[in-house]
């Protein structure tokens, strides 16, 4: 390959062919450039966005009905206090770096959830709809990115496409929560994008290319910090590109190398006192966790062709004596046999080094060689690291075209076929995301030995069983919460977080003595569990123990900032031993951190209307009555505060509603006192 001279215009050019030689063909062996003069011609990139879009669009339209789940969108969206001032003040909160989300700072991200908030409340609908728009768009970025690199049409229109309708798409498309990954992609691949400009002078701005690609990236990493991988990528682009690495090469990557470093730091202060799912207390040896990570690694090779028994949740492998499983230590050989066989018989082919190169730096930070979380791997690591599959599958499909011409339509068809397989697969998979319970259930299939989703499909029915209206309903789902939290112990003995839910199960069906067991016994594997002290407090404070109540009620908030529940547990505590200021600044503390929950606003009514101060306690029923309006007793509460207020046909209105309602504790003298 010859050398282009410093300033010389460099002539177009097309990805390598596998032979052993670089080639770089003229524009005119570009695939699509036979198109015929005319309509197709002038719009061959629009047309071709258009249908992926429209595809997309079709195959992810079923999830536009699914629900939130309890896994991540509790954090992200429902309970999360940051989205939900709408005030400009509010807006720059977004951007603290104290405004972190389940131990992640990535403020960008949460600014979408907080003009859907602002916009549409709690509606899942929209959060869908959103998701699904910003990953056709991620879809453009991605095709941009792949026509610029390698100047076909072609490869650009398959990888975009593949990249739109995968089954491993579904986690970050359908999951509320997982809408970050979309997010920095798109800014990822515009920077990518722009650095190629960048390298080539584009139309003569390198400057402008230069600034943009800084930029893009500080927003990528606003959105996720997982970007911080992309100056590595963009050495390989440069490799590509036929640039030699030197000092100014190095120098030219300060600026995105110190945005890197800046953002991994704030990563490792969001974390510091986030444990994640790492209540699981996973322990591997070093050598175990370079095998498990080499696992991960083909796993997602072959995933990439075969996306099947896919699931949300994939467990560490039980260890046998303390002893991983030696099938895990084939992954290692393959993983370095692969490596050895680029390293020989691919090193001169530019385009396939970099298409790998592209896939493994994306995923090398996700693959568990350090300990992040409870999982081995998960599908939404795959997100961007999947273009670098992605081009290669593409240049495959224009090859075969270039080369074989007369079964162009073969292939193109055998394309169109697997996009549709898969585009099959991904709309059933986004069936198992319709809520919590569809969810876990299928988590469970998948690895019936795993607690984690026994867990999770215990708390949602724990959800349901609080929120219960009937007594039939309750004991219903009651019963299965019990059954799946006990399973979830069952399969991991000191496994917390189901232990203390058992123990709230118990104090909520009057078991006292039993919960307060609970609490204690998942004290004595870890003794730092907030919720477990909560519990003790509000069993101590139901037995009349107030003396070692408030202290357990102390101990909880000071092991957690971000606790409205337990807040609205303390104030209750201080409400019956006769603080009453005190108890109406907790409830305000609650209510702060989560505007939406319906207990605390309740509370604090009934402490308004005892104190004789109906106008207070009339705003705080309205705010619980518009949280959960199918509740019966804010209507009938209302009703008592318009009768102190003297505005007795609101009352009498009141009291009508509560009726309809199902109120059963509606008292015929007060009725008579209204007529």
């Amino acid at each position: 390959m010859a050398k282009k001279q410093q300033g010389q215009q460099q002539q177009p050019r097309t990805t390598p062919t596998p032979k052993p030689q670089v080639q770089r063909p003229q524009a005119a062996a570009v695939a699509g450039s036979t198109i015929n003069d005319g309509f197709l011609k002038k719009y061959a990139n629009w047309l071709i966005l258009a249908g992926i879009a429209a595809l997309t669009f079709l195959i992810y339209k079923g999830s536009l009905d699914n629900d939130f789940t309890n896994w991540d969108d509790l954090g992200y969206v429902l309970t999360n206090p940051w989205i939900k001032d709408s005030s400009m003040e509010g807006f720059k909160n977004l951007f603290s770096i104290d405004a972190l989300v389940m131990g992640n700072y990535h403020p960008l991200t949460i600014v979408t959830y907080w003009i859907e908030y602002s916009k549409h409340g709690l509606e899942p609908y929209f959060y869908h709809r959103d998701s699904v728009i910003y990953h056709i768009l991620c879809t453009f970025t991605v095709f941009l990115f792949a026509k610029t690199l390698t100047r076909k049409t072609l490869v650009a229109g398959v990888v975009a496409l593949l990249f739109a309708v995968h089954p491993m798409r579904v986690e970050s498309v359908t999951w509320i929560a997982g809408r970050k990954d979309i997010l920095y992609g798109m800014f990822y691949m515009l920077a990518c994008t722009t650095h190629i400009w960048y390298v080539r002078d584009f139309k003569g701005k390198k400057t402008v290319w230069f600034i943009a690609t800084i930029v893009l990236f500080a927003i990528s990493l606003f959105c996720k910090s997982v970007g911080v991988t992309l100056p590595v990528v963009l050495l390989f682009i440069d490799y590509y590109e036929g640039r030699k690495l030197n000092l100014k090469l190095l120098l030219e990557k300060i600026p995105l190398f110190v945005c890197a470093l800046a953002f991994g730091l704030i990563s490792i202060y969001a974390q510091k006192d986030v444990g994640a799912l790492g209540t699981l207390d996973v322990s591997f040896k070093p050598w175990e966790r370079f095998a498990l990570g080499c696992y991960g690694l083909i796993t997602y090779v072959w995933k990439a062709v075969l996306p099947i028994g896919l699931t949300n949740f994939y467990p560490y492998p039980m260890k046998d004596n303390d002893v991983l499983p030696a099938v895990y230590y084939i992954y290692p050989l393959l993983a370095v046999g692969g490596i050895f066989a680029l390293v020989k018989y691919g090193r001169q082919n530019r385009f396939l080094v970099f298409c790998i190169s592209f896939f493994v730096i994306n995923l090398l930070l996700l693959l568990q060689f350090m300990p992040v979380g409870g999982a081995v791997m998960s599908d939404r690591y795959t997100y961007i690291p999947y273009v670098g599959i992605f081009l290669l599958a593409g240049w495959a499909v224009a090859w075969l075209i270039e080369e074989k011409k007369q079964s162009a339509g073969l292939v193109l068809g055998g394309v169109i076929a697997l996009s549709l397989i898969y585009g099959y697969m991904t709309n059933e998979r986004n069936k198992d995301w319709y809520d919590s319970i569809s969810l876990w259930q299928s988590a469970i299939e998948k690895n019936p030995e795993s607690p984690i989703g026994y867990f999770y499909l215990g708390q949602d029915y724990y959800t349901r069983f609080e929120k219960s209206l009937t007594p039939q309903e309750r004991q219903r789902n009651g019963d299965s919460a019990f059954y799946y939290f006990t399973k979830s112990v069952e399969r991991k003995p000191d496994y917390t977080s189901p232990i203390i839910c058992i123990g709230e199960y118990q104090r909520s069906t009057g078991q006292i003595d039993a919960a307060k067991a609970t609490y204690l016994n998942a004290l004595s594997i870890k003794n730092t569990l907030e919720s477990a002290y909560l519990g003790l407090g509000v069993v101590y404070s139901i037995k009349g123990q107030y003396d070692s109540a408030g202290p357990m009620f102390r101990k909880a908030l000071s092991l957690k900032k971000y606790f409205p529940e337990g807040y609205s547990n303390y104030a209750n505590f201080l409400d019956i031993t006769g603080k009453t200021d005190s108890s109406l600044l907790m409830y305000e503390k609650s209510i702060a951190q989560n505007p939406d929950a319906y207990i605390p606003y309740m509370n604090r009514a009934r402490i308004y209307l005892r104190l004789n101060q109906p106008d207070k306690a009339l705003a705080d029923y309205n705010h619980a009555n518009a949280i959960k309006p199918e509740h019966p007793e804010p209507y009938y509460m209302r009703a008592q505060c318009y009768a102190k207020l003297g505005r007795k046909a609101e009352a009498k209105q009141q009291v009508e509603e509560a009726r309809q309602h199902g109120y059963a504790q509606i008292d015929p003298a007060f009725v008579q006192s209204l007529q």
